[in-house]
């Protein structure tokens, strides 16, 4: 049964990405200022495909903790995709830190630079730190969340990976504390996993931390993730 809904799920959500993704074109060139708007919509028609279709119950916890307007650094567990898509629910203006490659897919590369994203090119060394800290005084400046996945990269749930310095070095610029968030995503939606299985998804808001010198940060959000993840069933 899970592989059947897999395969209804990717079919469908495949289609309605390129839909939008054509869709997308008249907001481009007319309408940027929806940018935004529309990649909600498309993230919450996405999660609600994988809601109904998987049968996956997502549950939100710490909600508390989070801004209802003005900027907020989010350090988050990175296992899936849904990872990248959940905080456009949740936030009212997010802004994610991404790889800078994403920005030239065809369609949707334009579009996630319309939306105000931040990307960053990890190979540029010393650069790509300026450059982040750039992009954070900007979305601070529009009264951005930034979403970052300290890890890197997508890591399974429970593993456990050095954190890279660049939340360290946003907080300690800014000022602004950072907001811990745990998931055990990876167990329904896996990294590069066809199969999305059914279940209870858990996001875990924690307190903020902060900000502080960069090695105190960096294991203050691991020892936050750590205390968050029995909540989330790891």
């Amino acid at each position: 049964m899970a592989v059947v809904r897999s395969v209804v799920f990717n079919i469908v959500a495949f289609v309605l990405t390129g839909v939008m993704g054509v869709g997308a074109l008249p907001i481009r060139w007319f309408m940027p200022g929806r940018a935004l708007a529309y990649a909600k919509l498309w993230s919450r028609l996405v999660l609600w495909l994988f809601r109904a279709i998987c049968g996956v119950q997502v549950r939100v916890s710490g909600l508390e903790h989070l801004p209802q307007s003005g900027p907020a650094l989010i350090a988050s567990q990175h296992q899936s995709a849904f990872d990248t898509l959940v905080w456009m629910l949740l936030l009212p203006r997010p802004c994610y830190v991404m790889k800078g490659e994403l920005t030239r897919i065809p369609l949707l590369g334009p579009m996630l630079v319309l939306t105000g994203m931040m990307p960053v090119e990890r190979a540029a060394g010393a650069r790509a730190l300026r450059l982040l800290l750039q992009g954070t005084d900007k979305a601070v400046a529009d009264n951005r969340q930034i979403i970052i996945f300290p890890e890197g990269t997508r890591t399974m749930p429970g593993e456990h990976v050095a954190l890279k310095p660049g939340i360290a070095a946003m907080s300690s610029h800014t000022g602004l504390p950072v907001i811990p968030v745990a998931t055990n995503s990876g167990l329904f939606w896996g990294r590069n996993a066809f199969v999305k299985r059914s279940g209870v998804l858990h996001v875990c808001i924690g307190p903020s931390i902060g900000p502080t010198r960069r090695a105190a940060l960096l294991e203050e959000i691991e020892k936050s993730w750590r205390a968050l993840e029995p909540d989330c069933g790891l």
